[in-house]
């Protein structure tokens, strides 16, 4: 099955082929008008098999992508994400980094500063954003006074090297950023280290300088897996549950709450992703979540780190 995309062949390479890296190799691998010309992976062994998988050429050194791809996309261990961005970034290549956008605001700035003077693109994958239910709900969200967000995980051996609110509470804080557009003046953390030398279950409440409180869960040790945001506004009550998304818009009638279904088309949402970077690489456009935007998540999630562990 090929998924369409109208351009002329663009050379993407994937760096980095683990869990998620290799989503990243099967979607390029069948959008027309890409040519994936490599992935990339420390580990031989499993470069070769998705290499073999998706008809492409495996690599185990990433600088040997060099003068051979158009963008990238960049799936390594967030404390390599600096590293092998601006190495991509020197040589004219633009990027797809996912999130977060490095380890610490240092390199992030040091990161934009090398796509400006490059005139290059940072796309970030903050992927909630390429939802088909966020994209739909966005448009009746008006001025929220309470959004409250859960993501819970089944414990996996991946992204140990950071906490769960870099790992996943960081998807809702981008979210929440980007639907409320107002600065943070309150916030109260807190988390609990479990099963890894990080936290792995934390809470936040933010309060904004507007007035909108949110109130933000994510655990990595769960029993059961939950993707949900609840947005309450003067005139609704919003629910999407972003893995089935599927949303539903509450309203007051008389003494009565009426319940309606949101229309939603449904896409996969790295799909979604990869096609608007593919489109930015292409036509040199501003992405959906820029490198600035990312950057303060990664700021936004610091402080909330910082707080349950000074």
């Amino acid at each position: 099955m090929l998924y369409f995309i109208s351009m002329e062949k663009v050379r993407i390479g994937v760096i980095g082929v683990g869990s998620l890296g290799v989503h990243h190799a099967r979607i390029y691998s069948r959008l027309d008008g890409v040519e994936l010309v490599g992935v990339c992976d420390i580990n031989v062994k499993k470069a070769n098999q998705i290499a073999r998988k998706y008809r492409t050429q495996a690599f185990t050194r990433y600088k040997d992508l060099f003068g051979k791809v158009n963008g990238v996309s960049i799936v390594t261990p967030t404390n390599t994400h600096a590293e092998v961005g601006k190495a991509f970034l020197e040589q004219g290549v633009h990027i797809l980094v996912e999130k977060p956008i490095t380890k610490t605001l240092e390199d992030a700035d040091e990161l934009l500063k090398k796509a400006r003077d490059k005139n290059l693109i940072i796309q970030v994958g903050h992927v909630e954003r390429f939802n088909a239910g966020i994209r739909a709900i966005k448009s009746i969200i008006n001025k929220p006074v309470f959004i409250e967000c859960h993501r819970l995980s089944l414990f996996k051996k991946r992204s140990l090297d950071i906490g769960v609110v870099l790992d996943l509470m960081i998807h809702d804080i981008d979210i929440i950023l980007d639907l409320v557009n107002s600065k943070v003046v309150k916030m109260d953390a807190l988390g609990v280290k479990i099963l890894t030398l990080h936290e792995d279950l934390a809470n936040v409440r933010l309060q904004f300088e507007n007035g909108t409180i949110s109130n933000i869960t994510a655990s990595r040790v769960a029993n059961k897996t939950m993707r949900k945001i609840r947005i309450f506004q003067e005139d609704a009550y919003i629910s999407l549950d972003y893995e089935k998304q599927e949303a539903y818009i509450y309203r007051k009638a008389g003494s009565k709450i009426t319940r309606k279904k949101i229309r939603i088309k449904k896409e996969e949402s790295l799909l979604s992703e990869l096609k608007a970077f593919v489109d930015c690489v292409k036509n040199n456009e501003k992405p959906l979540v820029s490198g600035e935007e990312a950057r303060e998540a990664l700021r936004m999630a610091l402080e909330i780190t910082k707080q349950i562990n000074p």
